[in-house]
């Protein structure tokens, strides 16, 4: 190996592997049977050997460091930067570790299932349990200054620290509980037409007219139901989604089917000819998530959205709906009510979810807490910041799939992404002209295309921080949430407080 398509070829060949891992997890998740779980696990630890031995292989090591002293094209230099880090830090995993951590995950994962499905925390905690000291392990294996939890941080949102999301958490702390409580206080809306009967086959028939119409190519995805609704990808040209029904609550499928479309629509916007790449990659987890933020909140909770999409709803189900309006079902929709669910939850009590979770994970990996105190922490956390009581574990602490997925360190890049959201969105308007009344006509592609310039395209040669400056001429700022919060509840809640852009702080 001494050239650039050297480099290349090696990358699509560890690409492959990762991929074929990627189909195992999504057919695990999706479609495969009770009994192939044994075996699932130890086919999927086996690639991730191969996969991890592809990636630290001496001469490629070699290659990046010769071709990082070569003069190359900016973006074949930015490419070898990102991957020379990328090397770096997997030189410290031993193929050993990267095997015992996959089987620990599909392990975890299959106990998830039951736990969740039986509401009894204890069939899950065992494997959590190995799973959370390997976490740990992983921790003083990455090398971490102030917290250990910042290693697991810089997995999924690179250069965010604790010292910074604390900062970002007490906004909201600070900002959204009075706000929440002033919309309590107000006089509440009606939302009782989203608990009507709703088949399942027209709710996912509705969902993909609304995947379509947002640019989702079918060609090069599909939609699926899961236990958990997630994006995955095999490359730009098989972005696949999946969702979650109930048929007696519209809001389950609504959001799940907007937010993966969101997800996906980055995904298939990522250069093709960039397979294996960094320019290829997604740039993290809270600009991925600011894709399906903007596309499930700004967009497909507005008013205009509905203005063109409720009528077509009504077709699907006019013995349901066909005595409201799109103002009806727009004030249904945006309820802002304390609720078990994150999943489910409303843009304004959401972040206080993700609060509960990234406070737990923090002290978690620290080893404050442990496994066996989960259940009691989070009940009572959800007592403390949302006031509900959580009447069982499938309801409260086995909700999420993260932690069987060993994904610590996941959480914020919620909060993250919905920040990034409403600047990115308040820059879009800024630059497409009349946007919102584009939006209104159903006419979704000139901001997507504008995201596939802004974002999409440029994969991860810049850093999350870097690309927000180069998109908004800021950082990161709270602010632009709250204001795009308040000016929305305010006329919904018929609040007197004007929205006050100057308010929160930036990260």
């Amino acid at each position: 190996m001494d050239s650039y398509q050297d480099y290349k070829n090696h990358l699509s060949k560890i690409a492959d592997v990762e991929y074929s891992i990627a189909v195992l997890n999504w057919d695990q998740e999706v479609f495969m049977p009770e009994k192939g779980a044994q075996h699932r696990a130890q086919q999927i630890s086996t690639l991730a050997g191969i996969a991890h031995e592809l990636s630290v292989d001496e001469k490629f090591g070699k290659l990046l460091k010769k071709l990082n002293e070569e003069s190359l094209a900016e973006t074949e230099k930015l490419n070898i930067e990102e991957s020379l880090l990328n090397f770096e830090r997997s030189k410290k995993y031993s193929t050993a570790f990267v095997q015992k951590m996959s089987m620990a995950i599909s392990e975890s994962f299959v106990a998830w299932q039951e736990a969740k499905q039986k509401s009894d925390f204890s069939i899950f905690a065992p494997k959590l349990k190995v799973l959370v000291q390997l976490k740990r392990e992983e921790c003083e294996l990455l090398g971490y200054q102030n917290y250990p939890y910042n290693a697991l941080l810089d997995l999924h949102e690179p250069k965010a620290t604790v010292a910074e999301l604390d900062v970002l958490f007490e906004d909201i702390k600070k900002e959204l509980v009075p706000y929440v409580q002033q919309i309590a206080n107000a006089k509440q809306n009606d939302d009782s037409l989203m608990f009507n009967f709703f088949a399942k086959d027209k709710q996912l028939a509705f969902t993909e007219v609304l995947l379509a119409q947002m640019g989702y190519n079918f060609k090069a995805g599909r939609q699926d139901i899961s236990t958990h609704p997630f994006t995955t990808n095999f490359g730009s040209h098989d972005v696949r989604i999946t969702t979650r029904v109930n048929e007696n609550n519209l809001n389950e499928i609504l959001w799940s089917s907007i937010h993966e479309g969101g997800h996906a629509l980055y995904e298939q916007g990522l250069l093709i000819e960039n397979y294996g790449l960094p320019a290829g990659s997604y740039l993290s987890l809270g600009i991925h998530e600011s894709q399906s933020r903007l596309w499930e909140n700004n967009v497909g909770r507005s008013y205009g959205y509905w203005k063109n999409n409720f009528k077509k709803l009504q077709e699907f189900f006019p013995e349901n709906l066909n005595n409201y309006s799109a103002e009806d079902f727009y004030k249904a929709m945006n309820i802002v009510r304390p609720s078990l669910i994150r999943t489910s939850a409303d843009e304004l009590t959401y972040q206080f979810h993700v609060l509960i979770r990234y406070e737990i994970e923090k002290e978690l990996i620290s080893g404050k807490i442990e496994v066996d105190d989960l259940p009691k922490i989070w009940n009572k956390k959800y007592k403390d910041y949302l006031n509900i009581d959580v009447p069982n574990d499938a309801k409260g602490v086995l909700q999420d799939i993260h932690w069987s997925h060993g994904s610590f360190g996941y959480f914020p890049t919620y909060s993250i992404g919905s920040f990034y959201a409403a600047q990115f969105y308040n820059q879009a308007k800024k630059e497409i002209t009349n946007l919102e009344q584009q939006i209104e006509n159903g006419e979704l592609t000139p901001l997507l295309n504008w995201l596939r310039e802004k974002i999409h395209v440029h994969g991860r040669l810049f850093a999350a921080k870097e690309l927000c400056e180069k998109i908004t001429g800021e950082k990161l700022n709270f602010k632009y949430f709250l204001a795009y919060a308040k000016l929305k509840y305010n006329k919904l809640y018929q609040l007197k407080s004007l929205p006050n852009p100057s308010e929160g702080g930036a990260m």
